[in-house]
């Protein structure tokens, strides 16, 4: 095998371009068949769950196209640190979906809320509502998603990506905000076969130029066949916790909500499990080819595309470019839907009483209207997030580590009486491990004497769980204090 460099530079002629165009074309039309409801009367629910009627196919097929925006994250992790991605980033998060799918998955279909905000507001009440949604507005962040469709266009094009990215964020939003979470699903289903047919042609095509994938551990370096990837255990554990994102992500709750039984959600998310499993070997596999063929890659975030310019003709490197496209974007509309939701309907969620928050004062075409704006917002915040976390593995590390402590625990007890806490205490339950999670990792970045974000050699979650569990262990105690007190 050939290690030297291969060029980085594309040659897409009018048939990539043609099939990218018509790509961006179909969104449209899917989103405007998509937004015809929105005069119906039920309308606010259909514009936010499809009306609680996606079959097991659409189910699947958004729940698999949105867990892969970050495909240049993974490429840029698996070229850096070989089979440890898929410890890291994958298997964790099959373990947290099955885990997901047995308790979780039937009781949200059966919940009357809309989103987690909501269930926090009939569980803990108003002020603990809206401190949730905060924190789930930081999470549903589109602004990875919106770095890599630059990298993408900077790529493709030799142009400033950042520009193009402006254009991509624009559209997304528009198109999104048009056709409600109906829009989200049509297009996630158009997604998803791209993702597969895509890399399902670069590993072909790199199979046939290098032989099977079994000559590929002799040319890869040793740390990329260890599970460690040659980094400390500390750092791939707290990935691994990360994965506890699946309990709190808002993207699984808004589609067991919307799925058509608790049945269908739990079944799903098996079936999902499955088709995650076959897409990560494909991309890992590619990625090691990668590894043994770009030995100086500049920019590891790009191995996918370099290696896809270097193997594929044209018309197909169209296609896969467009892959990763529809791979990002499938992510980033339904971030900008869920922070545009939440940023319009969730901060703002009232209700006639306060024991009965999921039935809202607020007239459905209004709460479309909001939500439609705090998509244009979102966009906007993101675009701005990018310029201070130039790093797509950089942002959800952060992201991850900081949010997720503050989140986890009081989730569960929407679901789980026993982990839930007096609406008193809730507020704090929230906050806490956020403020102890962030000031650890400013302590990290200051000092200069760890590794990464850690602090006096500890990762920042690691502090953010143990406030979380300290102040619920304090709570529940209070709580059977009153209790004997009776």
């Amino acid at each position: 095998m050939d290690n030297s460099l291969i060029s980085m530079n594309p040659v897409l002629n009018w048939m990539d371009f043609s099939l990218i165009g018509g790509y961006f074309l179909l969104l449209i039309v899917l989103s405007w068949r998509a937004g015809r409801f929105l005069k119906d009367a039920d309308g606010e629910e259909r514009y936010l769950l499809s009306g609680r009627r996606l079959s097991l196919p659409a189910f699947v097929a958004t729940l698999v196209s949105t867990w892969y925006g970050g495909i240049l994250g993974v490429g840029e992790f698996s070229y850096l640190f070989g089979i440890s991605q898929w410890i890291v980033m994958g298997l964790p998060y099959y373990l947290f979906a099955m885990l997901f799918a047995f308790f979780f998955a039937g009781k949200i279909r059966e919940n009357k809320a809309i989103s987690i905000p909501e269930a926090v507001g009939n569980a803990y009440g108003p002020l603990a509502s809206r401190i949730s949604a905060a924190l789930i507005f930081l999470l549903v962040n589109p602004a990875p998603y919106i770095l890599m469709v630059a990298m993408i266009a900077k790529f493709m094009l030799g142009i400033d990506g950042f520009y193009v990215t402006v254009g991509v964020a624009v559209f997304s939003a528009v198109y999104v905000a048009w056709g409600g979470f109906g829009a989200v699903v049509r297009t996630d289903m158009l997604q998803v076969v791209l993702m597969y047919a895509g890399f399902g042609i670069l590993l072909m095509f790199a199979w046939s130029a290098y032989g099977s994938p079994a000559t590929l551990p002799p040319q890869l370096p040793a740390s990329h066949l260890q599970p460690t990837g040659g980094q400390p255990i500390s750092y791939l554990l707290v990935w691994f916790f990360i994965a506890l994102w699946t309990f709190v992500d808002p993207g699984f709750h808004q589609r067991a909500a919307a799925a058509k039984s608790p049945k269908t959600a739990r079944n799903g998310i098996f079936v999902a499990i499955g088709a995650w499993f076959i897409f990560d070997m494909a991309t890992l596999i590619t990625a090691l080819y990668a590894v043994a063929v770009l030995t100086d890659l500049p920019d590891a975030v790009l191995v996918y595309p370099a290696l896809a310019s270097h193997l594929l003709p044209a018309g197909l490197l169209g296609l896969f470019i467009l892959t990763l496209l529809a791979t990002v974007m499938s992510t980033l509309d339904s971030f900008l839907f869920l922070a545009g939701q939440t940023l319009g309907r969730d901060f703002n969620y009232k209700s006639k009483k306060e024991a009965s928050l999921a039935v809202s004062t607020q007239k459905p075409g209004n709460i479309i209207q909001k939500t439609q704006a705090g998509i244009g917002v979102a966009a906007v915040l993101g675009l701005l997030l990018v310029w201070l976390f130039p790093s797509v593995i950089e942002l959800w590390y952060v992201i991850g580590s900081v949010v997720i402590p503050g989140l986890l625990l009081p989730v569960v007890g929407i679901y789980y009486p026993w982990f839930r806490v007096r609406a008193q205490a809730s507020p704090w339950l929230f906050l806490v491990p956020v403020l102890v999670a962030f000031l650890w990792l400013v302590g990290g970045l200051l000092s200069q004497e760890t590794y990464g974000y850690a602090w006096l050699g500890v990762e920042p979650f690691y502090p953010g769980m143990a406030a979380s569990i300290g102040l619920f262990t304090l709570a529940k105690a209070n709580i059977l204090f009153f209790e004997k007190m009776r």
